[in-house]
């Protein structure tokens, strides 16, 4: 199947972005915080057309085709994105009257690996292209946010349409979610990025994303601060109650972590970014509470197979692993944790 096959007509407009894993700086974006992702080679790929009045896409991954009006709300399917992005853009007043979509990906879905921002930037760029929008990578990024926050209904943070629009494959973007101000770094010479999927499927807007953050908004309020990002005495956040100090806790500690990732990137220290990767996993596990036993353990395991550091990438609640490991262990490191999951996937 293609895009001539199911609507009779050649596509006018094409474009791609990829997943992504964090490296440092988990549930920090929407606090004002700081991140680190890294994008994948892996892309979602959307070719599109004009339409009018509605929205028509065909996924080639779940062999759907759907359509609905321009007014449409979400219906919890995947046209919600793209009837999203369409939405976005009449929103911030370009005149788009519809678009016909087709689309085929490589990102996994509900692993983590941002899905749904590969989909929405890839669309994005598609009808700009397609209408010849004036639209920026960075102002891209945040039509996706946009459309994911407002129209699909998960609060999201501009981490993973920044690094879908903005990041390089083989750096990690190094991000100020406040200031927007960001940098393209090198990961560490000798080191490769290894994700880490069990399969473990989780739905953001059911699996508990939304009332992390609302706990994050009321620990900030209770501290007096427009954001958490203002706090940088961990003693600080020892007054709240449970269980939102160890919500505090843990963005403090993290946005720290990732100022300290940056330097060891700079260094090219690909033990020291390791160290710094599980005391991450350790913290969104024992204080946001985001992890899984299973998590847990392919984590640990990850680290005696060899691993300079590793942990649990994206909202938690399900999704995969990203590990650091050495160049010249790696083919060992596959096969010690093959055998210990048999039904792992690496990528």
């Amino acid at each position: 199947m293609g895009y001539q096959e199911v609507f009779g007509v050649l596509p006018e407009a094409s474009a791609k972005a990829p997943g992504r894993v964090n490296l440092l700086g988990e549930h920090t974006d929407y606090q004002e915080g700081y991140v680190l992702p890294t994008p994948l080679p892996y892309v979602t790929q959307v070719e599109a057309g004009r339409a009018e009045g509605r929205v028509e896409a065909y996924s080639e991954n779940l062999k759907e085709l759907r359509a609905r009006p321009l007014q449409s709300g979400p219906q919890g399917d995947f046209l919600d994105y793209l009837l999203g992005v369409v939405w976005a853009l009449r929103e911030a007043g370009h005149p788009v009257p519809g678009a016909r979509f087709y689309v085929k990906s490589q990102v996994p879905m509900g692993a983590g690996l941002s899905s749904s921002a590969a989909l929405e930037v890839a669309a994005l760029k598609a009808l700009r292209a397609l209408y010849r929008l004036p639209l920026s990578d960075l102002e891209v990024a945040l039509l996706s946010q946009k459309a994911e926050v407002e129209y699909v209904g998960v609060r999201c943070g501009l981490m993973d349409q920044m690094a879908a629009s903005l990041g390089e494959v083989g750096k990690a973007l190094f991000l100020d979610t406040k200031t927007l101000a960001h940098e393209n770094l090198p990961l560490p010479p000798g080191s490769r990025v290894v994700v880490l999927d069990l399969g473990l499927k989780r739905r953001l807007a059911e699996a508990g994303y939304n009332e992390r953050r609302l706990e994050a908004e009321e620990a900030a309020r209770r501290l007096g601060v427009p954001s958490l990002r203002q706090v940088q005495d961990l003693c600080l956040v020892e007054s709240l109650p449970a269980p939102l100090d160890k919500r505090a806790r843990h963005i403090v500690s993290e946005n720290l972590r990732v100022l300290r990732g940056v330097e060891a990137l700079r260094r090219g220290d690909a033990r020291g970014f390791g160290e710094l990767m599980t005391q991450s996993h350790r913290s969104l596990s024992r204080d946001y509470e985001v992890s899984l036993p299973e998590l847990d353990a392919l984590v640990e395991a990850a680290l005696q197979a060899g691993a300079y550091g590793a942990k649990l990438t994206g909202a938690g609640f399900g999704g995969a692993v990203v590990a650091l490991v050495p160049e010249t262990g790696l083919e060992s490191f596959r096969q010690a944790l093959l055998q210990r999951f048999p039904g792992l996937r690496l990528l």
